[in-house]
């Protein structure tokens, strides 16, 4: 029988658009964060039950670029009230234990997806070398 876990990944979105999916193991959750969004101050932002966008908490204090991308994803689930402004590590919610999860392939694939369509980003190429 297999025991392992399955296994669970995070999205960052950057400021120019770019973005990245990461493992998102069991524990050092806020080391990851920090290391993935550059910062040392971090606060989530529930976009729904199931998403939890995590941003500088102060990258509008300290000039951060506007996320575009993280901003388009908060406004098509929820009514915007401001600019998000920083990189973001997009993750999954919470378990019954309050811990964050990660996201499943298969939710991973549509945040991209979702993030491709609505910022109009290139798809980029395969890299042959």
């Amino acid at each position: 029988m297999d025991n392992e876990k399955p296994t669970a990944y995070a999205l960052i979105i950057r400021t120019d658009g770019s973005f990245e999916v990461i493992d998102w193991p069991t524990e050092n959750h806020l080391l990851i964060l920090y290391k993935g969004i550059g910062c040392t101050h971090v606060d989530a932002v529930d976009i729904s039950r199931r998403l939890t966008m995590w941003i500088d908490d102060t990258g509008l204090i300290d000039g951060a670029p506007v996320n575009r991308a993280a901003t388009i994803l908060y406004a098509i689930h929820k009514e915007p009230h401001q600019h998000y402004h920083g990189n973001v590590i997009i993750t999954g919610g919470v378990d019954h234990e309050g811990e964050t999860l990660g996201l499943s392939t298969d939710e991973i694939s549509a945040v991209i997806e979702f993030h491709l369509t609505f910022t109009n980003m290139d798809i980029p190429s395969q890299r042959t070398k």
